[in-house]
């Protein structure tokens, strides 16, 4: 008799989000059209193929089917052969008219029903495959499904058209938002410490964090860190490598007042090695810290040195062994914050995020008086006509964040110095992180949300990018706040100064370079969260910017109604 299998438990790897691409035909088209099809799968899965990337720049799998879906038998043998593959994401590129109901949605049974599905087609007439995604889509969203479509370009005739680069690029966006609902379900963040300082807004909402995005929150102890430094539970060469490191730098970059001071610093070095190695063990995929009160801040313990050049680093794509993929890590153990900037690294593909306070608004008025107050012309710029946040805090900024996307090593850390720890704050000390972003980095800024009574996550965003003040009125602007933080001066694209200062979730903000809208909508939509826009400058709807709504929304009542519906389902 045949035995069960058994797992080699030493060697379990997950194999992560796969997309699989195929396309429906009708069976009584002619033999062109059917050569045809098959090369639009194939087209499709090429184009897919190095092109979307994982957090850590490694290829997403992509797999294809050569056999077209012409009913019901061809939808069992697909599937199957999707599912040995691992595909949990499936792409249709249909050129020809097919039967939806025998062809795809026989397909989507195989299927859990929150599988991310996309229909991409060109606008062509011989065989319309755009009037098959236009049936499959209706009948889809009929039965409460959320499904995307893709209405772009390929060429009418010809064995091998090629999409157009506005089709693949839209395409493209989804896909990441897919991987990224997909590829973090079953995956975990490690917390260091409770919700620090009674804030709220910043929980760890366990078990509706777990049923939207099937993310589980580890959280371990303080002592157990503290236990650690105690035990030097650290590799000491690699120990003395980093100190070495950061001083090749500068060593005049790091406030070292005495042999206590420079102990200190040691000591959150060590901090994150020791983190870096108990994030490993985990499989973690984002952490945070709780620093204040409890491990740097109050006085009836030991306070300890802040964990700010730890947290930077985690959020950086770089540290002492070289390049490396940013590991998201907030900061105050903000686990929403965590979040935003998880998503985000994962929609943009691997792109570092900053964990920022959401601190002084500068509307117009004021930072134009202030720089008239210092005798500086404001001209034609930026920050004079629609204002700026000034986006600081003392742990979690990513070190990129010093200079443009693309910089490299060097260039980024000249710009950085670690001043000693604000003895107000953190009687632990230790050296938090200074630095003053360039203008000119686009994004997406941010931030989560969760509401206990409709039990719906919703992100509040806003395009932005950053701006950059003449440093006699930088100065001015970050000795309002905290000098010896890093500093983003942030401007919102369609947000006033005053809607922006009036509708932040939360204390706390984070941004992502190169991430355009349509991946985080697409992703919302997965995901069922809320978007959140209340900016009366913004249009409901930018061509080429935004992806459009989906149908299942626009027959129940909007994307809001739907989603609520959906939290019920």
């Amino acid at each position: 008799m045949p035995g069960a299998e058994k797992t080699d438990k030493n060697n379990i790897k997950s194999s992560g989000p796969v997309i699989g691409v195929f396309a429906t035909a009708d069976p009584r088209v002619d033999k062109d059209s059917r050569i045809r099809a098959a090369n639009i799968v194939k087209m499709t899965a090429d184009l897919l193929a190095g092109k979307i990337k994982f957090p850590d720049g490694s290829d997403v799998k992509i797999v294809y089917s050569e056999l077209l879906l012409d009913g019901e038998k061809q939808a069992d043998i697909i599937a199957e052969n999707f599912r040995q593959s691992g595909v949990n994401i499936l792409v249709c590129v249909p050129d020809t008219w097919a039967f939806p109901q025998l062809s795809l949605i026989s397909l989507l049974s195989h299927f859990p029903s929150d599988t991310p599905v996309n229909l991409t087609c060109g606008n062509s007439g011989p065989k319309p495959g755009v009037v098959f995604t236009h049936a499959a889509a209706g009948a889809i969203s009929q039965y409460g499904k959320l499904v995307h479509i893709n209405v772009g370009t390929w060429p009418d005739t010809g064995h091998s058209p090629v999409m157009t680069a506005g089709t693949a690029e839209t395409l493209i966006d989804w896909a990441y938002a897919a991987i990224t609902f997909q590829g973090l379900k079953g995956r975990r963040v490690a917390v260091l410490g409770h919700d620090s300082m009674g804030m709220e807004t910043a929980l760890a909402h366990v078990i509706a964090s777990r049923n939207t995005f099937g993310l589980e929150i580890t959280r371990l102890d303080m002592k157990l860190l503290s236990d650690m430094l105690a035990k030097k539970a650290w590799d000491q060469k690699e120990l003395d490598n980093m100190v070495k490191w950061i001083f090749s730098f500068g060593k005049e970059k790091v406030e070292l007042r005495n042999q206590a001071d420079e102990e200190r610093f040691k000591t959150s070095l060590a901090m994150y090695l020791i983190v870096r190695d108990l994030m490993k063990d985990l499989n973690a995929v984002g952490g945070g810290f709780m620093s204040q009160l409890e491990w740097g801040s109050d006085r009836r313990g030991l306070p300890l040195p802040v964990a700010d050049i730890m947290e930077s680093l985690f959020n950086s794509t770089f540290d002492h062994n070289g390049r490396k993929a940013p590991l998201p890590y907030g900061t105050e153990a903000d686990v929403q914050g965590l979040f935003t900037m998880l998503f985000y690294t994962w929609l943009s593909g691997g792109n570092p995020s900053l964990f920022m306070d959401f601190r002084k608004v500068w509307e117009p008025w004021e930072i134009n008086k202030l720089a008239e107050s210092l005798g500086i012309k404001t001209g034609d710029s930026l920050w004079s006509k629609k204002g700026l946040v000034d986006g600081d805090n003392s742990g979690s900024a990513s070190f990129d964040w010093a200079a443009l996307p693309g910089a490299n090593i060097d260039a980024i850390m000249k710009g950085i110095r670690f001043p000693a720890a604000d003895e107000g704050y953190f009687p632990g000390l230790g050296n938090s992180v200074f630095f003053v972003s360039p203008a000119g980095i686009r994004g997406i800024a941010g931030r989560l949300a969760y509401s206990s009574l409709s039990g719906i996550f919703s992100m509040v965003w806003d395009e932005a990018e950053t701006t950059e003040l003449p440093e006699k009125l930088s100065q001015a602007v970050y000795h309002t706040s905290t000098p010896t933080w890093p500093h983003t001066y942030v401007v919102p694209k369609y947000a006033t100064m005053g809607e922006y200062k009036q509708y932040a979730p939360a204390n706390h903000f984070h941004m992502t370079w190169n991430l355009p809208p349509r991946r985080l909508q697409f992703w919302m939509d997965m995901a069922n969260v809320l978007s959140v826009t209340p900016w009366q400058n913004r249009p409901g709807f930018i061509e080429g910017t935004d992806r459009p709504l989906p149908l299942l929304y626009l027959l129940n009542g909007g994307e809001l109604n739907t989603k609520m519906l959906l939290r019920r389902k």
